[in-house]
């Protein structure tokens, strides 16, 4: 065995190792808080040829580019495209990640856009088997839609995020209550905020969190920030500089990580300045993405970023460690809606739990290998025994 491939194995068996000694007392401290949004997700195919009326008699587009070829085609003309959907669940960046927490055993306070559209204190049904996971469940407002077009090398997110906009720093006082707050986040080791791009009352709960909470919180408990900005491609320069300009500001209170995939990471680079990613093909993407994560990292000031995309993911620490791992990429996932808040939530977790930068990467890499294989999310014993066995990635 090569010790690049060694290397991997033994850095997915030292985080087994380490999430597996965790102890009931342990995990009794690993509290999460996360928000604010959510919505409730249609996991659709796209049919390419069907062979007779029958529910599941087709073949569907497997790739983005077919599925980009087919639309084109259609310029100056008209096409009729079927939808099929396979499935209707919870969905969201807040409650994917959270439904990750709670599976590896963190105790998660949720609270976000999960309420009726008619009472918005009452946890909208499809939400049942998220809330019987986490440890609370605060509904704020009524969820988004997404109809999430799957395919084999990606999938196609188109959102309707009307309701999410309720999400504001008033409507969690309002509807929590400023002291309750306070009193879990006290509790927690683990505070997420996610889904930026969508939320537009984001950048007031931050604000909100520095002025009225964070000041207050007990300083003698360890807590981490980790932040999911959620594809920002749609939002402009000057919004973008502004949103990490006050997550920069966050860090005074609490080490911030902050999550971002390939993409993401160019952009982000470009706002604040720096080309990270040459167009030198020497250089593999798994020897670019550690020392970009850095550069952001220290042009931030944050504590940890963490780069992840299919074939793997590279993290740098404000400690001066960095790292690559090669995930356990599938050809043929059975779900991709939801992988990278998977991720996050395996990195976030195992960090508070206090597995080295690798060991992070690792975990959160079988995390999202796991659930997209099983179309759920992973237990900590699921977890454990996919890193002990870690798939080796398949071929693109």
């Amino acid at each position: 065995m090569s010790t690049k491939a060694q290397s991997r194995v033994d850095m997915a068996h030292s985080a087994a190792d380490r999430l597996e000694a965790l102890t009931e007392n342990r995990l009794s401290t690993l509290g999460s808080v996360v928000g604010f949004d959510g919505f409730v997700d249609s996991i659709i195919h796209v049919v390419d040829k069907r062979h007779s009326m029958a529910p599941d008699d087709y073949e569907r587009i497997h790739t983005i580019p077919e599925f980009a070829a087919r639309c084109g085609s259609a310029a100056n003309r008209s096409a009729n495209l079927e939808l099929v959907v396979k499935d209707v669940r919870f969905g969201g960046n807040g409650p994917l990640l959270s439904s990750a927490l709670a599976r590896l055993g963190s105790g998660v306070t949720f609270i976000g856009a999960v309420g009726l559209e008619d009472d918005w204190s009452t946890l909208d049904p499809i939400y049942k088997p998220f809330a019987d996971r986490c440890a609370k469940v605060l509904p704020i407002c009524p969820p988004g839609r997404t109809d999430a077009l799957e395919f084999d090398d990606g999938k196609i997110m188109l959102g309707k995020p009307e309701s999410v906009q309720r999400a504001t720093w008033e409507r969690i006082k309002d509807a929590v209550g400023l002291e309750a707050f306070i009193s879990v986040l006290n509790d927690s080791s683990i505070l997420s905020v996610v889904n930026w791009t969508l939320v537009g009352g984001v950048e007031g709960i931050w604000q909100g969190l520095m002025d009225e909470v964070f000041p207050k919180l007990d300083a003698s408990k360890k807590r981490r920030l980790f932040l999911d900005l959620s594809d920002p491609a749609k939002r402009t320069d000057a919004d973008i500089e502004r949103a990490l300009g006050l997550i920069a500001s966050m860090q005074a209170y609490l080490p911030v990580t902050l999550g971002l995939n390939l993409a993401e990471s160019g952009r982000i680079g470009r706002v604040i300045g720096l080309d990270l990613y040459d167009d030198d093909h020497n250089r593999s993407i798994a020897e670019m993405v550690p020392g970009a994560a850095e550069r952001i990292r220290a042009k931030l000031g944050l504590d940890c970023v963490v780069i992840h995309q299919h074939t793997g993911a590279g993290a740098a620490n404000e400690a001066g460690e960095s790292h690559w791992f090669a995930g356990p990429y599938t050809r043929k996932p059975r779900i991709s809606t939801g992988a990278g808040d998977h991720f996050g939530g395996g990195f976030s977790f195992a960090q508070a739990a206090g597995l080295g930068l690798g060991e992070s990467l690792a975990a959160a890499c079988g995390v999202a290998g796991a659930y997209v294989r099983d179309a759920q999310s992973p237990t900590r014993e699921r977890l454990v025994e996919f890193l002990r066995d870690l798939p080796n990635p398949e071929m693109h």
